[in-house]
């Protein structure tokens, strides 16, 4: 299968520098995944487990948890700032579990959306769907 070049970058490190047949996100605006020679493109990252599949390291799938940042596509490369990536032996799954319980309790109680409050739920949530899929 046809491969994109694919650099995930943190202001700490590199957490990934390779091909990939696929890189999935989501974006504000939902779930996309990028191809070979996909089209221009440019967006804002919400919390989520990126999958890099098909990497050339040779395993399945590499998953690291983004919470938040941007993802450009151009000329058959994938580049993602993020300003925060884990992978899964990063995560406190404890710890985690008790900031998802109490960031989901906040927004229930708050009296209208809040948008804060609802990436620290979602910003949980992935880090928890990355750590029980390890």
């Amino acid at each position: 299968m046809a491969t994109t070049e694919f650099d995930l970058v943190t202001p700490d490190a590199t957490l990934y520098s390779g091909s990939a047949e696929m890189v999935v996100c989501k974006s504000v605006d939902g779930e996309i995944a990028f191809l070979a020679d996909h089209t221009p493109y440019i967006g804002a990252l919400d919390p989520c487990v990126v999958r890099v599949v098909g990497p050339a390291e040779g395993s399945d799938e590499v998953r690291v948890a983004v919470r938040s940042g941007f993802v450009e596509v151009k000329d058959n490369k994938v580049i993602m700032l993020a300003d925060v990536a884990l992978r899964p032996d990063q995560i406190d799954v404890a710890a985690v579990t008790l900031e998802e319980t109490e960031a989901t309790q906040k927004a229930a109680a708050a009296p209208e959306p809040n948008a804060s409050v609802d990436r620290e739920v979602k910003w949980a949530q992935a880090r928890l769907e990355l750590a029980r899929s390890a």
